[in-house]
């Protein structure tokens, strides 16, 4: 039996991937910022699928806590699995600011900076006595790493650190046999960047028909990836970026 540690996972991305974890048959602790409501219901079904569930409150962009967000954990795993580790770490908490270069304050910057880099960089750093030897850690990109479109610079440029990250990881943490990855999504229907992609039916068929498999993604699409990925059979991938777009702007 593994347990899974996903960031932000009330709703979204990290949402399906703790639900497609569940199916599994892996049990999941998950964080919620603000949302607790919606980070229950999302217990009820893990639970509902007959495995375990924890979800404990974290704002990611509050590097200070992070320590008491470690003792937190220590003591779910104690006392719902009667454990002092988990097995995977997935860094998906996030936010999404639409901003040209030119009109990017410095107040969203370092927003950005602090929850997307900074936060999974020195949460990670604090959860690394908890995972397992031989477990597995995935951080979230963005396919606007690999490709641009106006109004992203500061968003974009926080995931390429993530991804560089990911390479310094993987190679610090091997002496553990701890394998990291990079899962970086294209455009998906969710509420993220306020629901920019989803409600907007232009933008929507615009990315469309830029994307080989003909439609945007789906929550499900990122979810199942992420558990393919920390499966056994993935077990020998490791510092890899691995875009999950559906084929956008080949």
């Amino acid at each position: 039996m593994s347990i899974a540690l996903i960031t932000g996972a009330s709703r979204g991305l990290g949402k399906s991937i703790s639900l497609h974890l569940a199916a599994k048959g892996h049990d999941v602790i998950i964080t919620y910022n603000s949302k607790k409501t919606e980070a229950a219901e999302v217990v009820a079904r893990i639970e509902g699928a007959g495995r375990k569930a924890v979800a404990l409150p974290l704002d990611v962009a509050d590097h200070k806590s992070f320590p008491g967000f470690g003792e937190r954990v220590g003591a779910a795993l104690a006392e719902t699995w009667g454990r002092g580790d988990f097995d995977f770490l997935v860094n998906n908490a996030g936010i999404g600011i639409n901003a040209p270069f030119a009109e990017t304050t410095e107040e969203q910057f370092d927003l950005l900076m602090n929850i997307h880099f900074k936060g999974a960089f020195f949460l990670t750093q604090r959860l690394l006595p908890l995972i397992k030897d031989g477990g597995r850690i995935v951080n979230v990109s963005s396919g606007l790493a690999r490709f641009a479109l106006p109004g992203f610079a500061a968003y974009a440029a926080m995931k390429g650190a993530v991804e560089v990250l990911t390479r310094y990881q993987a190679q610090e943490l091997g002496p553990r046999g701890i394998s990291v990855n990079t899962v970086a999504p294209g455009a998906i229907e969710t509420d993220f960047g306020g629901g920019m992609v989803r409600d907007n039916a232009d933008a929507n068929r615009m990315i469309a028909s830029q994307t080989a498999l003909g439609r945007v993604g789906l929550p499900d699409d990122i979810g199942g990836a992420v558990a393919a990925l920390v499966s056994d059979d993935c077990r020998w991938i490791n510092g890899q970026r691995v875009e999950v777009s559906g084929g956008i702007y080949l």
